[in-house]
């Protein structure tokens, strides 16, 4: 086994050491979600704290990890009377972004259960992590039925796994830890709630601690088992105060000052349900045990509500999480009760990052470790980064350049899909073939079977049954007789977004009109899983504004920030969209695209015949067979029909903004009268 990198030579980052230290003192508090930019260590902390989990107790060969004082009845490996029991380490595994439904809940043997009436299952890692640490790394990108199942594995504390009338349950309850890099996407809402606390981590600005994180990573990697001795007693330290603050834990009382003040905030911040109330009191319960105290505190409550309430109060897919901690601090003042009363004998609580107060998570502090080259790195916080540079405007946009006007509220928008039958990732937008959705047909298993389709095995081995000598009352079934369900569900497509930010969009309340449109149809991206991309163009060029992304929050802020003005170079924004298009096909082949065009359809740039050169382009895209819509945001009582025109050259269709609404009146009287179509041909 590989040796991991010390949790206690991490440097800084003391909210994340502390939330996951919480969560090894009282595991109910129920996980730890670390958001952060790439490089900044989030994995090596977790796989870290591992190492300083107590020791689990389990039944001797017992797959399921079985607790030998109290085994569960229901165990595929059970029953355990008298079970003798063993000792080994707490897990932590790892969930790749990648895996199989089977990999995770564990796989049915279907034959054996069919010919034999005989349970045969291999565990997953649902199965292998109970009792210890789930991770998932980039867990934003998991798959929706892998999303699914961890729901309701966190949920009940159990598994369930059930196959054509075969049901197999065992117990999975497990921290779980989830990394994740905003850039690439952020999280359905569901899953996001069920991780207790949340962590923001950026690397440090500090020069001093940037030398340190690198100097001790050679050490680390030039010689990893000598490293890891020099930290060996700052980690057995840790370990003990571990245990000693999970035996202290049970007696540490929440009174109902702080109870109340724990409604109070969750109540001031306006989160949705309980589980807030229910995390923030786990949380603070758990801090006063790390600090060694019986009772808990208005400190320990502002710190919990820092660590449970952010994730929760996005209100949508756009909102940045974060919390307002002057209104924090006004709240819990308001509803501040008595205190309780410290002992005046015993010694203070040191409140320094690293002194073993509730912030600095009992670890030494940067400069203090065993390791010689520690010494001398300051404790000051890190500095802000530098305020971002406002982006150059593109060349050729002309003098006529408008500033940025805000988006107008979205809405919800009408269903746009890809025609025909995809087999790209699973998602909410256009039909596809899928391992999830409605069964629509039977073929032979290429591999292992995972869905069987009952009626189809049971015809295909029906036959045989006199020649196999079947005497019994069971179906004599062998391979070749297995059938795999076909199953038709929903994917995630490609949608990229060309948007016209010409001077004849550049009327304020039309590009606010747009602008709103647009981030609809992103907040509709968003829930249907989609990849986005956005590409504008302007005076004589087009610019991919954003590359193809899983992050319709970045979409959203480089749409929020486009200036308008210039020539309308339509045939320059195809072209750019063309060569996305064809890179993204060698990237993704089975992701299908859907291209969405804003404009009025006026070309006015681009060549000496801009209207010929645009309506070459559009049919660059027909010939591809790219889905295309082009949403018409011509105004006024006089229409010139050119986004029309520019649908037709797409092989596409065109929808005024008013259409673009799901509840417009318009785009009512077309579903009806599609309806009455329908019918009258049945």
């Amino acid at each position: 086994m590989s040796t991991r990198y010390p949790f206690t030579a991490v440097v800084g980052m003391d909210d994340l050491r502390l939330a996951l230290l919480l969560n090894a003192v009282s595991p109910a508090v129920g996980g730890v979600l670390v958001r952060g930019e790439k490089g900044t260590a989030k994995s090596t902390a977790v796989r870290a704290l591992a190492d300083l989990l107590p020791v689990v107790p389990v039944v001797a060969g017992c797959r399921f990890s079985c607790d030998p004082s109290s085994p569960d009845a229901g165990c595929p490996d059970g029953p355990h009377d008298a079970a003798h029991g063993t000792e080994r380490s707490a897990r932590m595994v790892e969930l790749p972004v990648g895996a199989s439904e089977d990999r995770l809940v564990g796989a049915l043997d279907i034959e054996k259960a069919l010919a034999e009436g005989v349970k045969a299952f291999e565990p997953g890692l649902l199965a292998a992590a109970h009792r210890g640490i789930l991770y998932v790394d980039e867990v934003n990108l998991l798959s929706d039925h892998l999303i699914d199942h961890l729901l309701d594995a966190a949920a009940m504390g159990a598994s369930h796994v059930e196959r054509e009338g075969v049901s197999v349950r065992h117990a999975a309850r497990f921290l779980l830890v989830g990394t994740m890099n905003p850039e690439e996407g952020e999280l359905r809402p569901q899953l996001l709630d069920r991780f207790g606390l949340t962590v923001e981590v950026a690397a440090s600005r500090v020069p001093e601690q940037r030398v340190e994180v690198v100097r001790r990573r050679l050490a680390f990697e030039d010689d990893p088992a000598a490293f890891a001795a020099r930290w060996a007693g700052e980690e057995a330290d840790l370990r003990e105060r571990i245990i000693a603050a999970r035996d202290l834990l049970p007696k540490v009382v929440l009174g109902d000052a702080a109870l109340l003040q724990i409604a109070a905030t969750c109540a001031a911040f306006e989160v949705d349900g309980m589980r807030a109330d229910i995390v923030m009191a786990r949380a603070a319960t758990a801090l006063a045990a790390w600090a060694g105290r019986t009772e808990v505190t208005s400190e320990d409550v502002r710190q919990a509500a820092l660590l449970a309430l952010p994730h929760r109060r996005r209100r949508n897919p756009f909102d940045a999480p974060g919390l307002d901690e002057d209104k924090l601090d006004e709240t819990l003042e308001q509803f501040k009760g008595e205190e309780p009363q410290t002992d005046p004998d015993e010694d203070p609580e040191p409140d320094g990052p690293g002194d073993g107060g509730p912030g600095g998570g009992g670890i030494p502090p940067q400069g203090e470790g065993p390791a010689p080259e520690s010494d001398g790195v300051p404790e000051e916080t890190p500095a802000e980064p530098p305020a971002e540079a406002p982006a150059p405007a593109p060349q050729g946009s002309g003098a006529g350049e408008r500033a940025a006007v805000q988006a107008a509220e979205p809405f919800r928008t009408k269903m746009l899909s890809v025609p025909g039958l995809g087999e790209g990732a699973a998602g909410r937008r256009s039909r596809a073939r899928t391992e999830h959705g409605r069964t629509t047909g039977a073929t032979r298993p290429r591999g292992a079977l995972t869905k069987l389709h009952l009626a189809a095995t049971v015809q295909a081995a029906a036959p045989h049954q006199r020649a196999r000598g079947r005497t019994g009352p069971g179906l004599v079934v062998r391979r070749d007789d297995l059938r795999q369900a076909t199953r038709e569900g929903r994917e995630g497509n490609l949608v990229l977004f060309a948007v016209d930010a010409s001077g004849s969009m550049a009327a304020r309340q039309r590009m606010s009109a747009v602008k709103g449109a647009v981030l609809s149809l992103l907040l509709d991206a968003y829930q249907r899983r989609d990849k986005v991309g956005l590409i504008t163009f302007r005076g004589r060029t087009a610019d991919l504004a954003l590359p193809p992304t899983s992050s319709v929050d970045a979409a959203a802020a480089r749409l929020e920030k486009l200036p308008t003005g210039g020539r309308t170079p339509l045939s320059a924004g195809l072209l750019k969209a063309h060569d996305v298009l064809r890179i993204e096909r060698l990237r993704d082949p089975s992701r299908r695209p859907l291209l969405v065009v804003v404009t009025d359809g006026r070309a006015t740039g681009g060549g000496a015949d801009p209207v010929a050169l645009a309506a070459r382009a559009a049919r660059l895209h027909a010939a591809e067979g790219t889905a295309s819509v082009v949403v018409d945001c011509e105004t006024g009582h006089v229409r010139l029909g050119l986004a029309g025109s520019l649908a037709r050259e797409l092989g596409g269709t065109a929808v005024t903004l008013d259409e673009l609404r799901a509840d417009s009146i318009a785009g009512l009287v077309r579903d009806v009268q599609a309806e009455q179509t329908t019918r009258r041909a049945a």
